[in-house]
């Protein structure tokens, strides 16, 4: 079992509700990677959650899969809201940490369902029109599952 350092500014740790609150309404995130040249590789992405599970889609093909591919090791990092202190030299903030493997290939009902998903958080108006959008591009649309093995959280206080 891999072990994940503990935050060093304990201080600073998010409360289990405030991590539970960033992983369902967090706009998007950045999914980083260790590329296949050697390279750390982060891509912005929006993304709908289910239990322990993070969804994204992207194109059916591209560097991110390659990626993946040949290291399905993955963390996603999720920003809340920030703000500058200029006064304090510093900024307040807050974010969720999330690692976790990454499955490419999912079976037809549970990329649908992840797509429902995304149309639901996303464009919540937009639902029946949404479905019809997923059954047209769903051919061309790749669907990724982020299970989560670790999560922490951090903030420095402001006022908003």
């Amino acid at each position: 079992m891999i072990s994940f350092p503990e935050i060093r500014r304990q201080d600073r740790l998010l409360a289990p509700g405030q991590i539970e609150f960033l992983l369902n309404t967090g706009e998007y995130g950045v999914l980083s990677m260790c590329a296949a040249n050697g390279y750390g590789y982060g891509v912005p992405l929006s993304f709908a959650r289910d239990g322990e599970k993070l969804y994204f889609h992207c194109a059916p093909e591209g560097f991110k899969l390659q990626n993946l591919a040949a290291n399905n090791q993955a963390s996603f990092c999720i920003v809340g809201r920030t703000q500058v202190l200029p006064e304090k030299f510093s900024t307040g903030y807050e974010s969720v940490v999330v690692f976790g493997k990454v499955t490419q290939q999912l079976p037809d009902d549970e990329r649908r369902a992840a797509l429902r998903l995304l149309i639901r958080k996303y464009c919540h108006d937009q639902v029946t029109s949404g479905e019809k959008y997923i059954e047209a591009a769903f051919h061309r649309t790749q669907v990724l599952r982020l299970d989560i093995e670790h999560c922490s959280g951090k903030s420095r206080k402001f006022e908003p």
